[in-house]
């Protein structure tokens, strides 16, 4: 209903970052190795991939993907963004509890 395409983004959002984690720790690394150690499919994996180096957050190379050029940045920058998240969840709340 009202909340399940912020579910959907939210499990996209963690599978991203248990691949990226899984780069960051391993890489290179490539598709199967990735697949195989997440227990994701491949088809997600490539996926995630996809994403991941568009935000120039892993990049390729020709032994797997290795982290990327911005990645230092989102990981510096990602408590803050997680604690407006919660912030923004926290005021729904109080606006339900008001109903």
């Amino acid at each position: 209903m009202l909340f399940d395409q912020i579910y959907r983004e939210l499990e996209l959002t963690e599978r991203h970052l248990i691949v990226l984690r899984k780069v960051i720790e391993e890489g290179p690394i490539g598709i199967l190795k990735l697949s195989d150690e997440t227990e994701m499919p491949t088809h997600k994996v490539r996926y995630s991939l996809r994403v991941l180096e568009q935000e120039h957050l892993i990049k390729p190379s020709s032994h797997g993907a290795v982290a990327g050029e911005n990645t230092e940045k989102f990981l510096e920058d990602f408590d803050g963004q997680i604690a407006d998240i919660i912030a923004k969840a926290s005021h729904i709340q109080q606006i339900r509890n008001s109903i």
